[in-house]
């Protein structure tokens, strides 16, 4: 876990050699490169730790800190679970929107036929409304699934509407909600079984509390 202080995000990461930890070490390059912002990196043979701070914002963490700290997890727990190879897994979503439209984010849990976590994420996606949240959230549910190897998924949501909407029992008409959906139906070719079922908020728990979080500190931060 990331320990955080008013001027700095740390976290040591550890892996099984010297080349494991280098070829992390080189793909946090790479979303620093995408992100324009650049971690303090230290490197002791199986080891990695890294520093996160804005130093446009005076040294002080910040929302990019932030992001860029959930992006590496990202990056850490799909690696994790390549190691498992793991083929089945039931992937869990939630989007919400405080205004609709309004502040908007994600919270994605996937687990194993355990119910163990293996990956569990949120991100702040800026204003948008409910159900693009929603879409948005599915999206990067199915994307990490298919990063780690996942070939059988049972996808849990709490909106009806797009667990419907993806099942074919209802069109899309948003034309705003379209371009998503045709994202997502990409995405379902990348598994060889897969299904898709509503569930309750209750039973949604761990993503919904995510995605709460999450704008917790999105409000916090402006």
């Amino acid at each position: 876990m990331w320990q955080k202080t008013e001027k700095l995000l740390y976290r040591k990461f550890k892996f099984k050699d010297f080349d494991e930890a280098i070829e992390f070490i080189n793909n946090v390059a790479e979303i620093a490169k995408r992100a324009n912002h650049h971690p303090t990196i230290t490197n002791t043979y199986n080891t990695v730790e890294l520093e996160l701070s804005t130093h446009s914002a005076g040294g002080t963490v910040t929302k990019k800190d932030e992001d860029f700290a959930a992006r590496v997890d990202e990056l850490f727990n799909a690696d994790r679970g390549k190691d498992n190879k793991l083929k089945t897994a039931k992937l869990y979503t939630d989007g919400g929107s405080r205004g609709n439209p309004g502040p908007s984010a994600i919270g994605i849990a996937l687990l194993d036929e355990n119910d163990e976590v293996i990956i569990k994420t949120s991100r702040y996606i800026g204003i948008t409304t409910n159900n693009q949240a929603e879409y948005q959230a599915i999206k990067k549910g199915l994307e990490l699934a298919k990063e780690i190897g996942i070939k059988r998924l049972a996808v849990f949501m709490d909106s009806e509407l797009i667990i419907k909407q993806i099942k074919g029992e209802y069109k899309v008409k948003n034309a705003e909600l379209a371009p998503h959906y045709h994202v997502v139906k990409e995405l379902e070719k990348n598994f060889s079984e897969i299904t898709f079922q509503h569930i309750l908020r209750e039973n949604n728990k761990l993503a919904d509390f995510m995605v709460n979080e999450c704008l917790d500190a999105a409000e916090k931060n402006v």
